[in-house]
């Protein structure tokens, strides 16, 4: 089984950034692909960045492609979500995942899920 505790989220102007972090734990995440999903108040949950278990490939959404990014320490078994430039549709509760599979896709199913960080972008 595998934890993930997901940090980092607040509140934040317009224009600002945030970095969450997601802390793994109960066994290595280095050979999984590993996600970065949120869900806005009356939204469905939507993907926004994902990455491959060595770094080699990412995905970002459209809306936040160019303003967030996605990395990880295998090392430290962490992944993290860099966000520069946010804006108020940014505002969700952002979730961790993990698949057991090597590649990310949005059209898999993640394995583990973390409880999710709320970040806030308000003036």
């Amino acid at each position: 089984q595998v934890q993930l505790v997901e940090s980092g989220g607040g509140l934040v102007q317009p224009g600002g950034s945030l970095r969450l972090s997601c802390a793994a734990s109960g066994r290595t995440i280095s050979g999984y692909a590993m996600g970065w999903f949120r869900q806005a108040p009356g939204k469905e949950r939507e993907a926004v960045a994902g990455i491959s278990w060595s770094s080699s490939s990412t995905y970002y959404a459209d809306s936040v492609k160019g303003r967030f990014t996605i990395s990880r320490d295998n090392a430290n078994n962490t992944v993290y979500l860099q966000m520069n430039s946010l804006k108020p549709e940014d505002t969700a509760v952002y979730y961790c995942a993990a698949d057991t599979k090597k590649y990310f896709s949005t059209s898999r199913f993640m394995d583990y899920w973390g409880k999710g960080t709320l970040v806030t972008v308000s003036a």
